[in-house]
């Protein structure tokens, strides 16, 4: 059964539940789910309940009373080690971070640190010496990445939201790839201070949740200008309303629709735009090159020396201890020079004028989250072009400084999930929100891999 953040806050307030059932509870489903791979460190289980039940009445007005939350292990959580998947970089954070902390004084409870592609670094949720966690759909497909194992203990109905990363598509495509959503913030609008980085400029804290509603409780809860993180920024947040009476959504042009051959998916997504035309939206073809060329810079450009940065002590002393695939991508991050680094600097600047205009024309973007989905056993026969295709609607965005909400569309006929991401210039989070809650709703899908759907929207 589908427990959202808003029901179980609410069960807690009514007193028909207390925070410390709810935990234990939460407990009995990891074990009963048993699948090691999905956290790296759990929380011993009494000292959790007793966080719940230290909860003081003034505390049932929190917007998260008592929810149970995870978070990805390039995040710092008092108390368990941050290892970033990789052993040998691992240490015992003496705070929060920032967010985490933020999510606790909203009342959640974390249960424990997922897995992750090491480093943040990959769109597979397979390079982790700590395994990889199941697709919560079907077994054989990858779980999407990095943050595999925050996204699949949302779909499977373990906690009821949990904290990933983004910088390249992170925190959308483990959302699209397991019928859950994915909110990726406008840059600056959640610190990053506690947190690994992959590419410091770029990184992003996002939420994964089975519900947009419960994706935005936990943004407004951890969102906010923080003076330890200097790439903080003081963004409105917002609050999300009724739907615009005109709504104008970019799609790519014809034979700019890339999906590598995938016919379900392109016939998911096609259905996906048949809906949001019945929901009185209009469909604006937009030119995707821009974005495409933008996306290369991503991993063909310098920002490869910012995931470089933090491992390279230990690529120096212990390479060995770094995933095969992540070290040869920190690898080239050695080589660009500065030079190379004001060149992209210069292009990257260029395409953002050209999104800019773009965008005077549209609300938002509407794309697939991912063209495809992958078999663990292709992707680990040919793990950096598959990898790469799979960025193909996410790589652009953190570049061009978009927010970005991934939803679930539709199960293709094989059971594969499809999802969409909306995508719009920073600062629009709350207008994605207002989208994302109407598109999502009318599709009337199960809450990630579990039983009970969304009630549908009066307004939808």
């Amino acid at each position: 059964m589908a427990e959202t953040a808003a029901a179980i806050a609410a069960l807690h307030r009514s007193g028909t539940q207390t925070p410390e059932q709810t935990v234990a509870r939460c407990y009995a489903r990891i074990a009963a789910h048993n699948d090691p791979a999905i956290f790296i460190t759990l929380r011993e289980q009494a000292e959790a309940i007793a966080e719940a039940r230290a909860l003081t009445k003034d505390a049932a007005e929190l917007p998260l009373y008592g929810v149970p939350v995870a978070v990805k292990d390039n995040i710092d959580v008092a108390g368990m080690p941050t290892t970033a998947a990789c052993p040998a970089f691992a240490y015992a954070p003496k705070r929060d971070a920032t967010a985490v902390a933020n999510l606790r004084a909203a009342g959640a409870i974390v249960i424990g640190k997922t897995n992750l592609d090491q480093f943040a670094t990959g769109l597979v949720g397979v390079r982790s010496p700590y395994g990889a966690p199941r697709n919560t759909f079907k077994a054989d497909l990858i779980p999407g990445g990095s943050s595999s194992g925050s996204a699949v203990a949302v779909a499977a109905g373990l906690v009821p939201l949990s904290l990933g990363t983004d910088t390249a598509g992170s925190g959308r495509v483990p959302a699209g790839l397991n019928n859950i959503v994915g909110l990726k913030p406008s840059l600056g609008l959640v610190s990053t201070f506690g947190v690994v980085p992959a590419c410091r400029t770029l990184d992003c804290v996002s939420v994964f949740a089975l519900t947009v509603d419960d994706a935005w409780t936990a943004l407004a809860a951890i969102s906010g200008p923080d003076a330890k993180d200097p790439y903080s920024r003081a963004r409105p947040l917002g609050v999300p309303g009724g739907i615009p009476p005109r709504v104008r959504l970019g799609i790519p042009r014809s034979g700019q629709r890339l999906f590598f051959g995938d016919s379900d998916y392109e016939a998911a997504y096609d259905a996906a735009l048949a809906r949001m035309i019945h929901l009185g939206w209009t469909l604006v073809e937009t030119d995707m090159e821009p974005f495409y060329e933008t996306a290369r810079l991503l991993y063909e450009g310098p920002w490869v020396a910012e995931r470089t940065i933090v491992v390279r002590s230990l690529l120096a002393s212990e390479p060995d201890a770094i995933h095969p695939v992540t070290r040869e991508i920190m690898l080239s991050g050695l080589r660009p020079t500065a030079i190379d680094t004001f060149d992209a600097f210069y292009k990257l600047e260029e395409l953002r004028r050209i999104a800019e205009q773009a965008f005077g024309q549209i609300d938002a973007l509407a794309l697939p989250t991912a063209p495809t989905a992958y078999t663990v056993k292709k992707v680990l026969a040919d793990p950096i072009q598959l990898n790469s295709r799979l960025g193909t609607y996410t790589n652009f965005v953190n570049l061009l400084d978009l927010c970005g909400l991934a939803l679930p569309a539709a199960m293709t006929p094989s059971g594969t999930p499809f999802g969409i991401t909306l995508l719009a210039p920073g600062g629009n989070d709350a207008r994605l929100a207002e989208l994302g809650r109407v598109f999502h709703a009318d599709t009337n899908l199960s809450l990630g891999a579990l039983e009970a759907s969304q009630p549908m929207l009066a307004s939808a």
